[in-house]
């Protein structure tokens, strides 16, 4: 039996909650995953989606997390795919096994170079971009539902604003249905880039991508690597619960919580949360949302 579509659900006109799942390492990070999955099978997303390590480095865990989470779980799954260090045959491989099990969804990603790895080494057949990536899986099964992920606050690699959107609209432009933001904690970003987006002719839902702030570390790190910024606010909150883990955890989540109110009261399609594999938060926001 087919997934269902990501795209047909963004039609029915109410916000979606989707989850962000990363393959863990060996097998006891299975056994995790899956008491993570049983615990958040109770707030019932949508869909939920699986990382794809760089190069291709967990090509299998996200091919056994995805059927994990879409056999035992009945989630509608959408398995993240990556060009870096894959041959148009290499993809077409892992799309086609996807579409034996009755995977619809894939997000359909460039990814980022490995450590070391350049971009002239890291690229095949002409697979440079997220537009490839879609073309190429769209030849493969024009019923596949396509997500590609948008920068609200620019791509650390784009020379400007104006490229990143006009690379957006080549992916959309070669078929994709949606697009997930990476992580932001301020929503006039996100509003801005919508704005952006829509000027340039960009017509798709754009699902707002948030993330719990849990940690200072955590969250330093992460966002340096995706350009997002930090807003002063959120560290002076964070920095005053001192070294008291649950109660940085509730500054994290109370944010979140706010910034999902205001998005789903301002039209947002919905959101994706980042949740780096644990249930807690997921489940808080859900509690929260609910009351």
């Amino acid at each position: 039996m087919s997934d269902r579509l990501i795209s047909k659900l963004l039609t029915e006109g109410r916000p979606l909650r989707s989850l962000e799942f990363y393959p863990p390492k060996d097998e006891d990070g299975v056994e995790a995953l899956r008491r993570t999955a049983a615990a958040l099978k109770r707030i019932e997303p949508d869909f939920v989606s699986v990382t794809y390590g760089a190069g291709g480095s967990t090509q299998q865990r996200t091919a056994q997390v995805s059927a994990l989470l879409r056999d035992e779980f009945d989630f509608t799954v959408m398995p993240h795919l990556t060009a870096v260090d894959h041959t148009r045959a290499e993809i077409a491989a892992v799309a086609e096994d996807h579409y034996r099990r009755g995977i619809r969804n894939i997000m359909a990603l460039r990814g980022d170079l490995p450590n070391g790895e350049s971009a002239e080494t890291a690229f095949k057949d002409d697979l440079r971009y997220g537009s490839d990536m879609v073309t190429l899986l769209k030849g493969l099964h024009p019923d596949l539902c396509l997500g590609v992920g948008g920068y609200p606050e620019k791509h650390p690699e784009a020379e400007s604003m104006e490229t990143d959107l006009a690379n957006l609209k080549l992916k959309v432009d070669a078929g994709a249905s949606f697009v997930t933001t990476q992580l932001f904690f301020d929503n006039d970003a996100y509003y801005r880039f919508v704005d952006r987006c829509r000027a340039t002719g960009i017509d798709v839902p754009i699902v707002p991508g948030i993330m719990p702030a849990l940690s200072l570390k955590q969250i330093t790190r992460i966002t340096a690597i995706c350009g997002s910024n930090l807003p002063t606010r959120l560290v002076t909150r964070i920095e005053s619960a001192g070294d008291q883990p649950e109660i940085i955890e509730a500054v994290g989540i109370d944010w979140a919580l706010s910034q999902i109110r205001d998005l789903l009261a301002h039209g947002a399609p919905g959101y994706h949360l980042y949740i780096l594999n644990r249930a807690r938060s997921a489940l808080t926001l859900a509690a929260g949302l609910a009351a």
